[in-house]
């Protein structure tokens, strides 16, 4: 049995940025990755056979990762802002709404068009940007107690509306136009299977981590893919002297630190001082043979398409590279997303379906060969809501599948002018360029239980006041009920999203801890 000061128990992003702080420290670092390449959902992939273009496969946009992470890391990433906010059409009076960070004018224009005020949404974003100033720059920082962080925030009102009643109740109080009402409830609600009136909030939870990221809420999009993020992140890590076993799938973990993985067929077993979880907690208990807690659930379905050209949309006056040069919204008024809850949570397959898009390829083009994107072809990602695991099984999963693309089809061409199959790219085999992944796809193919993006419910970025804070562990909110294990990735108390987050804080654990 080798030892090393710390092992690494998955080679996602949070386990890339933990790795490469603690080998900087000096640690002797070891990273034990289950597939054949480091990244977990943060990578790029030639999705479709013979096609040069590298899709951001899973994970696509980035808000959560400090610029202090990128900076202390030397992180050579660059992170492209996006012009356009949202467009949403409106499925009744065939026009739409368009948020255009560049023209305040015509974006009033816009509001105005469908029955609303622009000037409330501005105050409405005002108060989340009062939180993500207040918020985000602590999360690199020892968890503050709820206390604190309402003494942080100094808006009583502010508080009481995001943190302490359903997030429902504030949306629903300041907006009267049902279309504007989605837009914004759908930041509660990504990844989150969850009415905005659950009384658990767990989609305000989901709605703050989606307004606070980087101190301003804005979505960017990753040069190069999210494949260049992960590159940064290994490189630095290997730079620092860390060493990464891909191929190499561990079977189980003592409380001790004792770590045993297959690689090429052969058992070995390496001994930590302290072993990193980055892996969801119900996948870590798995391996610990201990009950934990119980398999969280997903609730997407993510389909990534090439097209040959931006299709032509129902509403004429709209630009398609303004619509999907934002998040383009369908079937996501306030309405339809509460009634595709309560489908789902009856056993249904929501129709329609809430879904929305994004075009990477209007930001940054350098993830298609330059051949491609002279020819004007551009990738279409999309994220179905409310498609929750119950729905799925072994034994139906293909067929769901096959379901849930034919809704993602409907959806898109409810609102083109034109039928997005006759857009679609063709791959070397003559199959279309379309990739459909289910919980249980990112479950298989990922690790993901559930296929539940945040690894398990999403926690505030602080706890109660009576929270045990006795060790660095629980100070950074990475603790497990074994001294010598730490969570570092999505599962972590803030974690989710590409955010670098988890790794950070379980790594100044160990620094702060001595461990």
């Amino acid at each position: 049995m080798t030892r090393q000061d710390v092992v690494i128990v998955g080679g996602g992003h949070n386990g890339l940025v933990a790795a490469a702080y603690l080998a900087q420290s000096g640690r002797t670092v070891t990273v034990i990755e289950r597939l054949d390449q480091l990244g977990g959902a943060a990578v790029s992939a030639q999705a479709f056979q013979g096609v040069d273009a590298r899709l951001s496969r899973y994970s696509y946009l980035v808000s959560l990762l400090p610029a202090r992470i990128i900076r202390e890391l030397r992180l050579d990433i660059r992170l492209e802002r996006r012009r356009y906010s949202s467009y949403t059409p409106d499925g009744h009076s065939g026009r739409g709404l368009l948020v255009d960070n560049a023209d305040a004018e015509g974006t009033a224009a816009s509001f105005a068009s469908i029955g609303a005020d622009a000037s409330t949404w501005h105050r409405f974003y005002g108060q989340t940007a009062k939180l993500a100033r207040s918020v985000f720059p602590t999360v690199c920082d020892p968890l503050l107690t709820r206390s604190e962080a309402r003494r942080l925030l100094a808006d009583d009102t502010l508080w009481h509306q995001m943190v302490e009643r359903p997030i429902g109740e504030v949306i629903e109080n300041t907006f009267h136009n049902d279309l504007v009402r989605g837009v914004v409830a759908t930041d509660a609600l990504i990844g989150t299977f969850a009415s905005t009136h659950d009384e658990t909030l767990a989609a305000n939870r989901c709605f703050l981590y989606h307004v606070i990221g980087g101190g301003t809420g804005d979505w960017d999009v990753p040069v190069g893919g999210m494949g260049a993020v992960t590159s940064q992140l290994a490189g630095a890590a290997r730079a620092a002297g860390a060493t990464m076993l891909t191929s190499a799938e561990v079977t189980s973990i003592t409380p001790d630190g004792e770590v045993r993985y297959l690689r090429d067929g052969r058992e070995s077993v390496i001994g930590a001082g302290t072993v990193l979880a980055n892996v969801a907690p119900h996948a870590l208990f798995r391996l610990l043979r201990e009950a934990g807690p119980a398999r969280p659930e997903g609730s997407q379905v993510k389909v990534n398409l090439l097209l040959r050209r931006l299709p032509r949309l129902l509403d004429d006056r709209v630009d398609p590279a303004a619509a999907f040069g934002g998040t383009f919204h369908i079937n996501e008024g306030y309405t339809q997303l509460e009634a595709a809850f309560q489908a789902a949570s009856a056993g249904q397959l929501p129709n329609p379906l809430p879904a929305e898009i994004y075009c990477h390829t209007l930001s940054d083009p350098s993830i298609l060969s330059p051949e491609l994107a002279a020819s004007g072809a551009h990738t279409i990602t999309v994220f179905g809501l409310h498609t929750p695991d119950r729905l799925l099984s072994s034994a139906n999963n293909d067929a769901m599948r096959d379901r849930m693309t034919r809704s993602v089809l409907d959806t898109l061409n409810s609102v083109l002018a034109e039928p997005i199959e006759d857009l679609l790219m063709t791959d070397a085999t003559g199959a279309p360029c379309i990739e459909t992944k289910t919980t249980l796809d990112l479950e298989a193919a990922l690790g993901m239980p559930g296929g539940n993006i945040f690894h398990g419910p999403l926690d505030w970025p602080f706890v109660e006041d009576d929270t045990a804070l006795a060790t660095a562990a629980e100070r950074w909110g990475v603790a497990t009920s074994h001294d010598r294990i730490l969570l570092c990735g999505a599962g972590a108390r803030r974690g989710g999203a590409v955010s670098g987050l988890g790794g950070h804080n379980a790594a100044m654990a160990v620094l702060e801890g001595a461990l």
